[in-house]
């Protein structure tokens, strides 16, 4: 499927700023099958933007805005093409990732009450069968709710609470899968609304799993499915605190308020 993505972000500010800091991870992966056929961003006030690859692979964009100023606007406009069917058959994880995909983080710890969670799931030597039975366990074990966490949230806070929103979802398959010895990677990106997707925001985030033999598995544990043409893959890491779309820094006493509008549409 050939879709057009355009994400812009705003951030505006109750009295002038200065040296304003940002970095971005917006442009989606040529990964698993899917290719960025043409990406754009545009910054206001405008100025260079710089890039490099992190350790994860992810396309990352920085610039500054020096000058004093009260609003700044990204815009990001992406063409991208998505395969029907997922496929990243690597043959083995690096000692480094798997420990990474393996650890615990901030946002997807192993506390007791994950632990019992995942338990019941565990198909004894079937890590992908184990895998497929949590994304149903955590599709049905929350309810999709927004405004019922935060950007904060965590795993173990999203169980407790029986509620949460996509990331809360992703992150409580992560911690789930890692629980049980399976590795996994946080994605972030978007999703096409409509279909058997249904009507939930355009960003979006999900779960890769690897499982020996078969490579990365890629599933969708607020939908309950694996991924489908309509997602969008724009970054990997251990969590969320890896690959927020924007963050930043600047100088100055005001209060910053940040306001996100995404259109996922085909072409």
């Amino acid at each position: 499927m050939r879709l057009r993505i355009e994400h812009t972000t705003r951030f505006a500010y109750d009295a002038p700023v200065r040296e304003a800091h940002a970095e971005l991870r917006l442009r989606p992966l040529d990964a698993g099958g899917q290719r960025c056929l043409a990406f754009s961003l545009e910054t206001e006030p405008p100025g260079p933007v710089r890039g490099y690859r992190d350790r994860h692979g992810n396309d990352v964009r920085s610039f500054e805005c020096l000058p004093p100023h009260r609003e700044l606007v990204v815009k990001a406009t992406s063409e991208v093409l998505t395969p029907d069917v997922f496929g990243d058959p690597e043959a083995g994880l690096s000692p480094l990732d798997a420990f990474d995909y393996l650890a615990p983080t901030p946002y997807a710890p192993q506390d007791e009450s994950v632990r019992a969670f995942a338990a019941p799931h565990e198909v004894p030597g079937k890590p992908l069968d184990t895998a497929l039975a949590l994304v149903q366990a955590v599709h049905t074990g929350l309810r999709y709710e927004k405004g019922a966490t935060d950007v904060h949230t965590r795993a173990d806070e999203a169980l407790a609470r029986g509620r949460g929103v996509c990331q809360d979802f992703a992150h409580l398959l992560l911690a789930s899968c890692r629980t049980l010895g399976i590795p996994g990677r946080y994605v972030s990106g978007y999703v096409l609304p409509g279909g058997d997707i249904g009507d939930q925001a355009a960003t979006h985030a999900w779960v890769d799993v690897f499982v020996t033999g078969v490579g990365w598995v890629s599933l969708d544990p607020t939908h309950g499915r694996q991924q489908s043409r309509q997602h969008v893959r724009v970054a990997v890491g251990r969590d969320y605190g890896e690959v927020p779309p924007t963050r930043g820094i600047f100088k100055g006493p005001a209060q910053e308020t940040l306001s996100v509008e995404v259109r996922v549409a085909p072409l």
